[in-house]
């Protein structure tokens, strides 16, 4: 009867340890989305405490100041859980290998683990097992030490296109601001090629955000700009170079359009963010008709040259924005974006999201680009 439980004991021990080397692989080695249950339990898990931490802030600033250390401590509490894991596995192993009591066992599990080196095991089985827990030990610390340079070199990459957006587009950044300053500074001819910035920077935030799935709650130094806001920004104004302003068609703001929003999707995929995959073009969305008008009357009244038929002009925007209003939305609440017209001034009522909607998402816009 004691060997069959010293079995259990030793099987549920190993089967602990490989989880949680298989969780920190998974997590901070391989290169793509996987969704780990023990990294979002603990993920999830902190970010409880913050939202009851924020939950008294009456301030956007106030809970900035919080949420801004969700995604350091979330990290570094990552290698913590799995080190008390690791040693809860190896303590059931070593209970179960060695004529020990549970507090011995322990305590030469903790010493394995964090190579101290003040508990001895007297038979060749536990030696080995001390090794191993050791290696495991080790191994853990170097992947938290070889993961914060990637993911501050990634956070710094994205940060320098951020921070460029708020030149030309203000803080927080507007559609219409962008488009207004680059009619004024004669630039509305090179657009094209500050598109192709973005479509590259769209294409790296997808890489990035999805195989380092805790940057995007890394927050911006200027607590007023956001990797979200100005994704939203980039793609409305986008939106109103195809579809308001007087010019001839360009495939370039389109192609951008469509990185940003398959960018956008597979970020929403990775936090189980519910969207319609293949959106109709009369599908409504949140920006209402008269602040598209407005914003339209604010660049005609600076000068920009814009389309006669507004009405169609209208259709054509809406028809852009439906392929990423709701995951734009929709992220902007699940991560307290700062505040920004047509993103996170609209996102309270969609900061809890539900279950995942399932399916193929990789489809094409609404509008031609061909």
């Amino acid at each position: 009867m004691r060997l069959a439980a010293h079995i259990v004991e030793f099987i549920a021990g190993l089967a602990i340890a490989l989880i949680i080397l298989d969780s920190a692989i998974r997590t901070f080695v391989l290169p793509r989305g996987n969704g780990v249950l023990l990294t979002r339990f603990t993920a999830l898990s902190v970010r409880a405490v913050f939202d009851l931490a924020v939950r008294p802030t009456k301030t956007y600033q106030g809970r900035d100041r919080v949420m801004a250390l969700y995604g350091p401590i979330t990290l570094l509490t990552f290698p913590v859980v799995w080190l008390l894991g690791v040693g809860t596995g190896y303590a059931l192993m070593f209970h179960a290998t060695t004529p020990v009591g549970w507090r011995f066992a322990i305590r030469l599990s903790g010493s394995a683990l964090l190579t101290l080196g003040f508990a001895v095991p007297n038979s060749a089985g536990a030696v080995g097992l001390v090794f191993t827990e050791a290696a495991i030990g080790l191994t853990l610390v170097a992947l938290l030490i070889a993961y914060l340079p990637t993911i501050y070199a990634a956070f710094s990459r994205r940060e320098i296109q951020v921070t460029q957006l708020s030149v030309r587009a203000n803080t927080p950044p507007v559609a219409a601001d962008l488009i207004i300053r680059a009619e004024l500074a004669q630039f509305t001819d090179q657009l094209d090629d500050y598109w192709q910035h973005w479509e590259l920077w769209f294409l790296e935030l997808e890489e990035t955000h999805t195989s380092l799935s805790i940057l995007p709650f890394f927050r911006s130094p200027n607590a007023d700009r956001s990797w979200l806001t100005a994704a939203g920004c980039v793609l409305d104004a986008c939106a109103f170079r195809l579809s308001v302003m007087d010019q001839p068609f360009s495939a370039y703001p389109a192609v951008t359009i469509r990185a940003g929003f398959l960018s956008l999707r597979a970020i929403a995929d990775t936090f189980q963010v519910p969207y319609n995959p293949d959106p109709d073009a009369d599908d409504p969305i949140s920006v209402a008709k008269e602040e598209f008008l407005a914003e339209c009357k604010r660049m005609a009244d600076r000068g920009v040259p814009l389309k006669a038929d507004l009405d169609q002009a209208w259709l054509d925007f809406r028809g852009w924005r439906v392929n990423y209003d709701t995951v734009l939305i929709t992220l902007a609440g699940l991560i307290m974006a700062p505040y920004a017209p047509w993103v996170s001034d609209r996102s309270l009522t969609r900061r809890r999201h539900r279950p995942p909607v399932r399916g193929n998402r990789s489809r094409s816009v609404r509008q031609d680009i061909n």
